[in-house]
């Protein structure tokens, strides 16, 4: 498809984000030259083998993730643009970020489907969840049982959350739309093949191309302030 795809004024568009959306509102990503967990391999601080070796070091990685992103940081023009294209069509976020830009910026419906660093769970009950914005350690133990709490983050090795109801927005949604993801976390780099398999049209908005570039219909390879406002006023023209 070299021409961008008619969307219908009741269509749906299933739109996944990763580090890149984020990355120009100030937070590092793990994936660049320059970024924040080249400091850390991923072993030592995104996996529950790491908890359990070393939760001090854990705690206190998210802690400073935590404190950043409450300090100030504030979405940016692509999250905006997300928000002023959702008074015209409906739009389901699923974002691979664990910050909390899209909320703040004013989308309604969002699935975090690698967790939340504003929230902390129960390390005895996966339902005990909480809102949580203050340093986490040791001695804080769940409001509900009094069990050690940990960051509610979907480490490596663990599933992510929401899969199904992630894919019921794909079975209900016309468009698939990625921003700023490189295509090589799975299962989030699998959306666009299962979008390609029920033949709906493809969209990439990314600084370069992905891993996975060859199954996107149309692409757009800038910045993400600039891509998503590209795509938001294709689609505005496009609409039947």
């Amino acid at each position: 498809m070299e021409h961008f795809p008619n969307i219908s004024a009741n269509s749906e568009i299933f739109v996944l984000t990763g580090a890149g959306i984020s990355k120009e509102s100030g937070i590092d990503t793990f994936r660049d030259n320059d970024g924040l967990w080249n400091n850390h391999r991923v072993e030592d601080v995104a996996t529950p083998e790491a908890f359990t070796r070393n939760p001090s070091l854990v705690y206190d990685f998210y802690n400073n993730r935590r404190r950043d992103l409450n300090i100030g940081i504030k979405p940016n023009n692509a999250h905006l643009d997300l928000v002023v294209l959702e008074k015209t069509l409906k739009i389901n976020i699923i974002t691979q970020n664990i910050d909390n830009l899209h909320e703040v910026a004013g989308n309604s419906s969002i699935i975090y489907m690698h967790g939340e660093l504003n929230k902390v769970r129960c390390i005895k009950n996966d339902t005990h969840i909480h809102y949580w914005t203050n340093d986490l350690d040791e001695t804080h133990k769940c409001p509900e049982c009094g069990s050690q709490m940990r960051p509610h983050i979907c480490w490596f090795g663990e599933i992510p959350f929401q899969m199904d109801e992630i894919h019921q927005k794909a079975d209900q949604s016309d468009l698939f739309v990625s921003i700023g993801t490189s295509g090589e976390v799975y299962p989030a780099a699998g959306f666009v093949s299962m979008f390609k398999e029920m033949k709906k049209p493809t969209i990439e908005l990314n600084l370069e191309p992905s891993r996975n570039q060859d199954q996107f219909d149309f692409a757009i390879h800038k910045s993400a302030t600039i891509a998503v406002k590209e795509f938001k006023d294709l689609i505005i023209k496009n609409i039947k």
